[in-house]
């Protein structure tokens, strides 16, 4: 069976590069091996789907960490502002939120995925549920794929679309990376990125399920501060999750335990001195009481346990016995709580992969392969990766134009 443009892989990039090639008059072939497309792109966001970020070109690329200079020429060509105009054009009405976050009002992502669906559709790309196991090159020239069963489909363009390794259970496998090694592509080390993090000190797992809201969480590569931000962040059986704790594990790039740090401000809008006032009044109100009852108005219920017991200070001492150098001790400790990071979560945990695809070997204009003609690439499986808010998704989306126009 012969198509002039293959697209491997029907998620945000695949999907997004099919129905652009389409618009541009190509007849398409797109392979997904999930019953229907978009399966990721349905989950994204807390089934939400942050699709992108309503924001300036330079704050775009100050959340890429890795390899922005790349998509220099891809967010050019097509922008968050492209991207928000491309999805209302489809009839999905969207909103922004904090941070500058782009979601549809209704709040499905469902929308998101289906919107593309059905213009992939109107656009005439056959869709196709099978695998594809090998792409087929003659003189370092593309000319089609082979499917899991042995069929063969020529083409003049193939796009590989297979995003990386997190999320196994929506496809994403990696499957694609081996195709890529396969035609001589150089693939860097993979890892999770924007993943929860497994911590060493066990009193996380007494304060399961808190989370703690408008702190500010800094990560040091041992005395080095690598990420700083204020934000949410949530403690959990094996450790630290939420959007703090997310964005920072993208800073993480050589994985050693015992490596990184996490220091926690609990009260960052309180200079340290003003935390110490704080805390006199609340031990004078309570001079009394027992230590570990004279905080419960400064801290969340599940904290106050473990802060007394990191503080050194006896629970029941009595608030008006406790010294000077104690009581600053503890405010201290409150505005330095330390974390140290013991490992990753698994992958499958992770929101993304971080590693891909060399972007030495891929021209940053089409996104062509520089080693096989006619060989495009997209989105995930691309060796870069940004932090949460949208930006994952606009890389996606600027990507897949740039590979949809090319093709």
């Amino acid at each position: 069976m012969t198509s002039e443009v293959i697209v491997i892989g029907g998620g945000a990039s695949g999907a997004f590069a099919a129905l652009i090639s389409a618009r541009m008059g190509r007849k398409v072939i797109l392979f997904e091996k999930n019953e229907r497309i978009g399966r990721k792109l349905r989950i994204t966001g807390k089934g939400r789907c942050n699709l992108t970020n309503n924001c300036s070109g330079d704050e775009l690329m100050n959340n890429i960490p890795v390899n922005p200079r790349f998509l220099y020429s891809a967010f050019s060509a097509f922008s968050p502002q492209d991207t928000m105009n491309f999805f209302e054009e489809l009839g999905v009405p969207l909103k922004t939120e904090r941070g500058k976050r782009v979601f549809p009002v209704s709040d499905k992502a469902d929308d998101i995925a289906d919107a593309l669906g059905k213009a992939l559709k109107k656009a005439g790309v056959r869709i196709i549920h099978e695998s594809v196991k090998h792409i087929l090159t003659d003189d370092n020239i593309c000319t089609g794929v082979i499917t899991s069963d042995g069929k063969e489909y020529n083409a003049q363009s193939v796009l590989l679309a297979t995003g990386g390794k997190s999320y196994p259970l929506t496809g994403s496998t990696g499957d694609g990376y081996i195709m890529a090694k396969e035609l001589g592509h150089t693939v860097t080390n993979i890892y999770p990125s924007l993943v929860p993090l497994v911590i060493k000190e066990k009193f996380c797992s007494d304060m399961m399920g808190l989370s703690l809201r408008n702190v500010a969480l800094k990560l040091f590569d041992q005395n080095k501060l690598i990420f700083s931000e204020q934000g949410e962040m949530l403690f959990t059986h094996f450790g630290v999750s939420g959007p703090l704790i997310l964005s920072a594990s993208s800073h993480i790039r050589d994985m050693q335990s015992g490596r990184y740090t996490i220091s926690i401000d609990l009260k960052p809008a309180l200079t340290l001195q003003q935390l110490d006032k704080r805390i006199q009044r609340d031990f004078s109100e309570n001079q009394n009481r027992d230590f570990i009852n004279a905080v419960r108005n400064l801290l969340p219920a599940k904290m106050i346990p473990v802060a007394v017991k990191l503080s050194g200070i006896p629970e029941n001492k009595k608030a008006n016995s406790i010294t000077k150098e104690e009581r600053l001790h503890f405010a201290e400790l409150l505005k330095n709580f330390t974390l140290t990071v013991r490992d990753f979560r698994p992958v499958d945990e992770a929101i993304i992969t971080s590693g891909g695809i060399s972007v030495k070997e891929i021209n940053p204009k089409t996104m062509e392969s520089r080693l096989v003609s006619g060989l495009f690439f997209a989105g995930e499986i691309i060796d870069v990766d940004a932090y949460t808010g949208g930006f994952n998704l606009q890389i996606a989306f600027s990507t897949a134009y740039s590979a949809g126009i090319n093709m």
